[in-house]
């Protein structure tokens, strides 16, 4: 057993103990699997301190102030996508400290911040948030039965998080089989149509091309949503959120001729609308096939898209109307 560099306040008791007895210093080594030096450090610190716990040591002192801490937390908060280097050029300018930019890491773990990847969201202003919030104490009360919830959503064929990892030894870089083909245009993309609520769900549609006025009216309202909504009862509203196709003069005329009640809903808002969570379960799913273009692969992947939106629960997540928390 290879000799401890150090021994606990217990082994050092137990050592001075048996040097009083008389144990000679090597045996006293032997015994706590430590070098005798060791022990004759411990016996003449005991001799002149009458203690065998060890002194305080200073440590190597902190090249940044307290200030100066606090100057990288802020930089750090007001800013929250500069890097380490950012910072430190920063606190190089501002104080004429020299650090590098581990210690600036340091400083930001000491006061729990850690560098993550960005969620990818939608910024929100000031009149946004309390538009929200308007909208969630609004609605607070209303019954989420009646509320056909709709949305449109895009799914790449090929998507690229930027998560990918691959197994390779060094010198590997570019070898066969550990390169990420490249594809074009982004490998292309599927967008789809569905609505849901407590009682139905309605047929999940493949919107070919851009979805216009006339196509949104055509294609979506008259066929998919006017039956739904009746078939949920008097009382159905309608959601849908404020695309240019959703709001335009033309669409506004239809649905008050097909008297539909429609929600009002607050401007970059698709967190609050419970569809979200459909499309995340369905694009976990794992059905992104690999077709060599969009035209080609648009039906491949609407296969096994339109299996897991019909096999999606009708129990809603939680009730946004209830949630004004999360505005």
């Amino acid at each position: 057993m290879p000799p401890r560099r150090k021994l606990s306040d217990l082994d050092r008791g137990r050592a001075i103990g048996w040097l009083q007895d008389g144990v000679a210093a090597r045996q006293v080594a032997q015994r706590l699997s430590v070098a005798p030096s060791v022990i004759i450090r411990l016996k003449q610190r005991f001799h002149a301190t009458g203690r065998v716990q060890e002194r305080q040591r200073s440590g190597r002192p902190r090249v940044t102030t307290q200030r100066e801490d606090r100057f990288i937390q802020r930089q750090a908060m007001q800013q929250r996508m500069a890097t380490a280097n950012n910072i430190k050029q920063r606190l190089q300018a501002t104080t004429n400290t020299v650090v590098s930019g581990q210690t600036i890491r340091n400083r930001l773990h000491n006061f729990g911040l850690r560098a993550r990847r960005p969620v990818r969201g939608t910024t929100l202003t000031a009149n946004h948030r309390a538009a929200r919030r308007a909208w969630c104490t609004h609605n607070v009360r209303w019954q989420r039965a009646q509320v056909l919830f709709t949305d449109e959503s895009r799914f790449c064929l090929e998507p690229a998080d930027g998560r990918i990892r691959v197994w390779r030894r060094r010198g590997e870089r570019f070898a066969e089989g550990a390169l990420l083909e490249r594809q074009r245009f982004g490998g292309g993309s599927v967008m789809v149509w569905g609505g849901i609520s407590t009682r139905l769900r309605t047929p999940l549609y493949h919107v070919v091309g851009n979805l216009t006025v006339v196509r949104y009216q055509n294609e979506i309202l008259q066929p998919l949503v006017v039956p739904a909504m009746q078939a949920i009862g008097p009382r159905a509203i309608l959601q849908d959120d404020n695309a240019p196709p959703h709001r335009s003069a033309a669409v506004n005329t239809f649905i008050q001729q097909a008297r539909v009640n429609r929600m009002m809903w607050p401007a970059n808002s698709p967190d609050l609308n419970p569809i979200e969570h459909i499309w995340d379960e369905v694009l976990s799913s794992g059905t992104a096939t690999s077709p060599s273009s969009c035209q080609s692969g648009s039906t491949a992947a609407m296969a096994p898209a339109g299996v897991e939106w019909s096999s999606q629960s009708i129990h809603m997540q939680p009730d946004p109307l209830h949630a004004p928390t999360m505005c």
